[in-house]
């Protein structure tokens, strides 16, 4: 599938493919790159080795996705892999299985901050760059009743921690954020269009 958009300039000589259906990473990708392809392959397994620190978990995971995709690249491609973390007490957030797994994890978030960290990895045939992104989030309180309406209306469950950042729980929950917006919301568009400057 190729997307257009109204990015103003071209970042890159390379034809951009972006290796996710996750349209938020490609409405975010449209906001650095005027034209990509999106692919995807199915049989990629996402799980990292048992003893792997979870702050290198994204980043070996977006390199595992680009070591896939490498032997399918031409001359003139480069493919952007992603992946997306949430961490607290050390430990990561995943996307939830079911609405008590989500009801869970919003509750552990309340009234705390975490950690988002987005691995992206750059590849074409001859080179492969890759760069590590970090936002702290803090949450207010949040109420039984603001969780239950949430996860009832907005079903994320396909966001890791449970929260969309740009939906209403991010409106009316978040009250700080260190770092890079854009980043929670899958990619961080800055450090990536600095990245496909410099490739």
């Amino acid at each position: 599938m190729t997307i257009e958009s109204n990015c103003p300039l071209s970042v890159t000589s390379y034809n951009v493919l972006l290796a996710s259906n996750s349209p938020r990473r490609q409405e975010l990708l449209g906001m650095i790159v005027p034209r990509f392809d999106v692919v995807k392959l199915d049989n990629i397994d996402e799980c990292y080795p048992a003893d792997t620190l979870v702050d290198d978990v994204a980043g070996y995971l977006s390199r595992l996705k680009a070591n896939a995709y490498k032997q399918y690249l031409a001359p003139n491609e480069v493919i952007v892999t992603a992946d997306t973390v949430v961490i607290i007490d050390d430990k990561i957030l995943g996307k939830p299985h079911s609405y008590n797994e989500a009801v869970a994890m919003l509750q552990s978030l309340s009234g705390r901050q975490h950690r988002v960290m987005t691995g992206v990895t750059l590849t074409s045939v001859d080179k492969c760059v890759s760069f590590d992104e970090t936002t702290h989030v803090t949450f207010d309180l949040l109420s039984g009743r603001e969780i239950e309406a949430y996860i009832k209306n907005c079903r994320p469950y396909d966001k890791a921690g449970s929260y969309g950042i740009q939906e209403w729980i991010g409106a009316i929950g978040i009250s700080k954020i260190d770092g890079d917006y854009y980043n929670v919301m899958g990619l961080p568009v800055n450090h990536l269009y600095h990245e496909l400057l410099k490739f």
